[in-house]
């Protein structure tokens, strides 16, 4: 699916995507093109950039940074991450098994957002962050939606994802996208592309001794069909904004939450 969506198929693709959009509601009007005409394959439609001020960025420590609805968010218990009714997985298997990186979020606070289909698929950041660590996970690509989410257990930790390790100011911060069925890949903006190539063992890329920055609102991925993403937050460090419930549909920049014991900036 993914080699399809990258084919340059002239009036087919532009059928394909006018179709796309009639049949999950798309709003062209927040596309930076609103042309249809424009976009050479289907995957440059559905990683389509907004125009300039669709995505006003919250006066807020923490801004949500997709457009998606609320899997599922709370606390983490000692290591596990809530994912639906009778289904719970650890953060170590989410990150790939690094027990050290797992343990810097026992009884922290976790976020799962998912995109649908007629979503804005580029990924950003809720807050400043610096990059410290890239890790490739190979896993199944299961369907990711909230029928799948009820009934797969461990959904999240049995994708393949790439999981994004970031230092804040109020410490540690992961972002994990997950992948799904008919993900063609993920990129991020410092690295590009990272699937494919596809590979039976974890991959890992150390940033530790560069100065990779990115502020709150810069995007920092996207993925080409999209999926969901899993944030993870420390102990004693985020409050989740009131009006926050599963199901709800979010955007990128919306307040999404406050922080404690933040230190200097990065």
């Amino acid at each position: 699916m993914g080699k399809l969506a990258g084919l340059r198929g002239g009036p087919l693709t532009h059928a394909i995507v006018r179709r796309f959009v009639a049949h999950y509601g798309v709003d062209m009007a927040e596309a930076a093109d609103p042309r249809i005409e424009n976009y050479a394959t289907f995957n440059e439609f559905f990683t389509r950039p907004l125009r300039e001020g669709a995505r006003p960025i919250a006066d807020a420590a923490l801004v949500c940074p997709v457009d998606a609805a609320i899997s599922q968010f709370g606390p983490i218990e000692h290591d596990q991450i809530f994912q639906a009714k009778g289904h719970s997985y650890s953060t170590t298997a989410l990150v790939g098994g690094d027990e050290a990186l797992a343990r810097r979020f026992d009884h922290g606070h976790f976020a799962t957002l998912y995109l649908a289909p007629k979503d804005y698929h580029r990924i950003h950041m809720p807050c400043d962050g610096r990059l410290v660590r890239m890790v490739y996970v190979p896993g199944d690509l299961f369907s990711v939606n909230p029928l799948t989410a009820r009934h797969v257990p461990g959904l999240f930790a049995r994708n393949e994802r790439v999981v994004c390790v970031f230092e804040t100011a109020f410490g540690p911060f992961v972002n994990v996208l997950v992948g799904a069925t008919v993900v063609g890949s993920v990129a991020t903006v410092w690295h590009g592309v990272v699937n494919p190539p596809r590979t039976r063992g974890i991959r890992s890329w150390d940033y530790s001794g560069q100065n990779i920055v990115l502020r709150q609102g810069q995007e920092m991925g996207r993925f080409l069909l999209g999926s969901t993403i899993v944030m993870l937050f420390p102990k004693d460090v985020v409050t989740f904004t009131a009006d926050w419930a599963p199901t709800r549909p979010v955007r990128l920049g919306e307040a999404m939450g406050a922080v404690a014991g933040a230190t200097s900036p990065l």
